[in-house]
């Protein structure tokens, strides 16, 4: 009797293997790409065909409102230079002693991954724009390795710059006299599509990330329950953008 038992399950065990690993597999090829996390090992799952998430604000779709600014170049940029183009926006200052090195090192590395792309830009907002003339902001550019012709480092009246962060794209900024350098901000990139929607992906409940952080270095060697780089899927986002009709 115990020998006919294991011939029944090996049996079992065939059919299981015919039938569902097939699927497994034409599931992993067709619908989804895997991306590593370097820290960990473990693997996000992504759906190819799922359309990165809309970010919702009473019941209607988050857009960008229209601002104005003058950038490293003297030139006045708004919101139209941008249309029709997929963007990264951040929010800094050119004397943080914190955050900011870190953030402009992964928008460095994501400008490289689309210097010919004309329909890519980045906006980096000053919250400091009484420090951040358009010569200082020239000067940083210059060391910190901006490039891109559409990357422009934004300066101009304070109380427009703060509206914008907190109202426009809900990134707090503000002064802080008890945070290094005199300035606090969140660490985050918002994704803007072409249209001046903000978009994201989503996370494994199905909800939107809303923002993709910026703080992490994107080469991080994390330990487990700690923030995880999130430069790898900006990149992959944006380019997912650059490419959507």
């Amino acid at each position: 009797m115990k020998r006919y038992s294991y011939i029944g399950i090996a049996f079992v065990i065939l059919i299981f293997g015919i039938i569902v690993i097939p699927e497994i597999i034409e599931r992993i090829q067709d619908d989804e790409t895997v991306t590593s996390n370097r820290s960990d090992g473990q693997a996000e799952r992504v759906a190819e065909s799922q359309e990165l998430a809309y970010i919702m604000v009473n019941e209607e779709r988050k857009k960008v409102p229209p601002f104005e600014f003058v950038d490293q170049h003297g030139d006045t940029i708004s919101n139209k230079d941008y249309e029709g183009k997929v963007y990264i926006a951040e929010f800094f200052f050119s004397t943080c002693p914190t955050i900011c090195p870190i953030m402009k090192d992964n928008l460095v590395k994501v400008q490289n991954e689309f210097l010919d792309n004309k329909d890519f830009g980045i906006a980096s907002f000053s919250i400091d724009p009484q420090h951040d003339t358009p010569e200082v902001l020239k000067e940083y550019a210059e060391r910190n390795n901006v490039k891109h012709p559409n990357w422009h480092l934004l300066t101009g009246e304070r109380e427009a710059i703060y509206e914008l962060a907190n109202s426009g794209f809900n990134i707090y900024a503000g002064e802080d006299p008890a945070a290094e350098g005199g300035f606090a901000h969140s660490g985050y990139f918002a994704l803007v599509d072409k249209e001046g929607y903000i978009r994201s992906r989503k996370d494994k409940f199905g909800n939107p990330i809303i923002y993709y952080r910026g703080s992490v270095p994107y080469n991080a060697n994390v330990k487990p329950g700690e923030e995880e780089p999130q430069t790898d899927i900006l990149i992959a986002d944006a380019k997912r953008l650059v490419n959507e009709e």
